[in-house]
């Protein structure tokens, strides 16, 4: 097993202190103070100045603590600054995407910093499968992967249930510079599954669903439940040779080796293919290591 951190490169990101259930990061120009439960330790630097650097803080609200909406809640700006701003992340030997950022309701502000590491796998994987290979990326919210794997020449499909996450994504793809990705608004298995009766195939598949998420039609998405029906669908549609996967979980409990398991037994991958598992983890100005999510990623 292996822990992941994004680039030192990369200049627009910034884990600055964690500690006490909370973080905080800097993006772009913009310091905010988010909550993080794992974040168990205590922070380094004092709470006046922790206070004194940030623009906003997160604050839960009515529905934390309960399924589906433990993260919902409100901001609160200590500082002036934009609705929405724009930072960029530069992939290694490629070109630059435009990642644009806002304040939402469920202390997301359109980014996953951690995820940094999937996109540089992600964009090294088409590089080297050459032409146009297809992707397909399911739950793929604003579309940080779907730009890296776009950005090295394959021909994507992004899917998300909600409409709003879709066209945000839509707007980083403009902003980027990049054009040709297919928007498909839709529950992920009702979708995996109509591929699988269509006999069509992809080279590359992106995984990340959350705990708990309803369709466009009202699908009720569970992890725990679905999880493995999603796996096995997708092994039907993920080409047998010349192909790659990447699963990335946030579900608190699942490890690494929990999420290589689970590989393994969809997929049932052959001798001649290559699996790897790990951690995506922040690493804040203090040296502090913050574990955000699993990885496993598959070639064959």
């Amino acid at each position: 097993m292996t822990i992941e951190y994004p680039s030192e490169r990369w200049k627009d990101y910034a884990l600055i202190d964690s500690g006490n259930g909370e973080k905080l990061e800097r993006y772009g120009s913009i310091f905010m103070s988010r909550p993080e439960p794992k974040a168990l330790w205590d922070k380094t630097m004092s709470q006046d100045k922790w206070d004194a650097a940030i623009h906003t803080r997160f604050r839960p609200g009515a529905g934390f603590g309960k399924a589906g909406k433990e993260e919902s809640g409100t901001w609160e700006r200590l500082r002036r600054m934009d609705d929405q701003w724009q930072i960029g992340y530069k992939l290694k030997d490629g070109p630059a995407m435009a990642l644009r950022l806002g304040l939402t309701s469920f202390k997301h502000v359109g980014v996953f910093p951690e995820q940094a590491p999937n996109w540089e796998y992600i964009y090294s994987s088409v590089r080297a499968l050459g032409g146009s290979p297809k992707v397909l990326n399911l739950f793929a919210y604003t579309g940080g992967a779907s730009l890296a794997a776009k950005a090295a020449g394959a021909d994507v499909t992004h899917l998300d249930s909600v409409r709003q996450v879709v066209t945000w994504a839509r707007d980083n793809m403009e902003r980027s510079g990049m054009d040709g990705i297919r928007w498909v608004v839709e529950d992920a298995l009702k979708f995996a599954r109509r591929e699988e009766r269509r006999g069509n195939l992809y080279q590359g598949i992106i995984m990340d669903p959350p705990a708990y998420g309803h369709g466009p039609d009202g699908e009720k998405w569970k992890l725990d439940e679905l999880l493995f029906d999603l796996l096995k669908t997708v092994g039907h549609i993920l080409a047998p040779r010349d192909s790659f996967l990447v699963l990335n979980l946030y579900s608190n409990g699942y490890s690494a080796m929990l999420g290589e398991t689970l590989v393994r037994q969809a997929f049932k991958p052959g001798p001649g293919a290559v699996i790897e598992s790990g951690e995506l983890a922040l690493r804040d100005s203090y040296g502090k290591v913050l574990p955000l999510s699993i990885f496993v990623r598959m070639k064959r």
